[in-house]
């Protein structure tokens, strides 16, 4: 294999780990894509559609499709009779090699002088470190084929657009300057290059799993790298941080197998004892926290959806815009009742996502939510709807967020150090169970199904079953909450 042809993501994977680049040439078939990498994908063709509107004489190498292979002898002959002609020219994905190094650029551009300039685009609102090598390798291969850029740009979303509508996206990209940054690095490349060719080359090098599995992405071979877990694996230990990897370097995998005195940090510690004593613990605070709030209570979920390419007027990139609400209601007689509300999908949602809220939750008794996610939805409502902002202010000082409390109060070994509501509901009230819901068993897959209902290509049977599984899913989220509510309190 000496003497492999690398592509400029061979190379990064080789950056983030050399057992990744070896498992990528020689088993890639021990890869699984997890539902956010296939999302990232996704935004990441979004992304780069919308960035072609910027350079309106652009031209593509290669097919349209961007989930068609390219044939890449042909788009190494496009891009050079292209590049040969005169004049100023756009290229979008030009494709070149040398060096031992295949690379595709987003947006090549040759000005009227003839200077050149690099755009990478990313669908990430900031530059990460990734991105200088990234740029090195392209602008290195660049040089090597005749052409050298003077000018290396990162087109990144830029968080605070917003989006006026009618197709304007001018000002949706920050072009960052990183030739500096760059140049220093580009004597560094063949040394990579030279290097990743070595490991391809040679045997699978012996990594363990570490901290590189998630950094700078999230690796689809961790499943295959990691050994079967033991029943309480240490990894999972809240926070984690040097001191889990230090003892997974020590040889310490399962929790219960924590010496004790060893962690420092007491939420740590608190799973450590509860997990080697194997009995859950429930403090007294939350009741005596929980008793105090009177009636009505109410119990909130909110689901959202968020574009990177803002397509509702007034909105910004990124921005979780609420679609769904679920809400039980409690009286103090034991009654308990459901109310729920979902968009239909074909317009912007928030105005009467917001209304109907306010309608639910009347004017007093507490508002019982899992984290903060609810009452940062509400601030971002009152500043949108300036004649709602009493209401829904009101409604968020009447907030009372039960994660914190469970936190803080109770702990079950079968957790597994996590408090989200998934893991805690089982060790309270297994008969309510997630995994018996349909497509939609957490907020990714209820965001995909909302984006399914605006699709107008959307059958009438598949719009159904969708709108079937998410209300499904939020009137679950809220029954939980009533659940830990009074299993915290010391209900029956």
């Amino acid at each position: 294999m000496a003497g492999q042809l690398l592509s400029k993501s061979k190379i990064l994977s080789g950056w983030q780990c050399h057992k990744r680049l070896w498992l990528e040439l020689h088993e890639p078939d021990k890869a699984i894509e997890t539902p956010s990498m296939r999302r990232a994908f996704a935004i990441g063709h979004e992304v780069g559609r919308v960035v072609t509107q910027l350079f309106p004489d652009g031209i593509l190498i290669g097919p349209e499709d961007p989930d068609e292979l390219p044939d890449l002898d042909a788009a190494l002959d496009e891009t050079r009779e292209r590049l040969a002609g005169p004049g100023p020219l756009t290229l979008f994905e030009a494709t070149l090699q040398y060096g031992g190094v295949l690379v595709r650029c987003d947006v090549l551009v040759r000005d009227a002088l003839g200077d050149i300039r690099l755009v990478e685009v990313k669908a990430s609102t900031k530059v990460k470190p990734v991105n200088y090598i990234d740029c090195a390798v392209q602008t290195w291969v660049l040089a090597g084929a005749g052409l050298h850029p003077v000018r290396v740009e990162l087109a990144h979303i830029d968080n605070q657009f917003v989006y006026a509508g009618n197709g304007d996206y001018a000002g949706l990209f920050a072009f960052e300057d990183l030739t500096d940054r760059v140049a220093p690095m580009l004597e560094n490349v063949p040394d990579w290059v030279h290097l990743y060719q070595e490991v391809i080359a040679g045997p699978m090098p012996p990594i363990e799993v570490g901290p590189q599995c998630r950094n700078p992405f999230d690796c689809p071979f961790l499943a295959h790298c990691r050994p079967e877990d033991p029943p309480y694996p240490t990894r999972l230990l809240p926070g984690g941080g040097k001191a889990v990897w230090q003892l997974l370097a020590d040889g310490v995998e399962d929790i219960r197998d924590i010496p004790p005195g060893r962690l420092t940090s007491e939420i740590q510690e608190r799973v450590r004892r509860v997990t080697a004593a194997g009995q859950a613990e429930l403090r007294p605070d939350a009741a005596a926290l929980l008793g105090t709030l009177g009636w009505p209570r109410y119990f909130l979920d909110f689901e959202t959806v968020s574009f990177p390419v803002p397509v509702w007027a007034g909105t910004r990139p990124y921005q979780a815009l609420p679609f769904q609400w679920s809400c039980h209601v409690q009286r103090e007689s034991g009654e308990l009742r459901h109310r729920e509300w979902l968009a239909e999908g074909d317009g912007p949602p928030m105005r009467e996502f917001a209304e109907t809220v306010i309608d639910a939750l009347g004017d007093t008794g507490p508002v019982f939510v899992y984290t903060g996610f609810e009452a940062r939805i509400l601030k971002e409502l009152a500043d949108r709807f300036v004649d709602l902002a009493g209401p829904l202010s009101a409604i968020g000082s009447r907030l009372v967020d039960l994660h914190p409390v469970a936190r803080a109060s109770y702990y079950h070994p079968d957790m597994l150090g996590s408090w989200s509501i998934k893991k805690v509901l089982p060790t309270i009230a297994p008969d309510l169970d997630y995994a018996g819901l349909g497509d939609v068993q957490e907020g990714g897959a209820a965001s995909e199904a909302f984006l399914g209902l605006m699709d107008p290509e959307t059958s009438a049977e598949r719009r159904e079953t969708l709108r079937a599984d998410l209300l499904r899913y939020c009137k679950l989220d809220t029954e939980a909450l009533v659940r830990l509510r009074d299993f915290l309190a010391g209900a029956s």
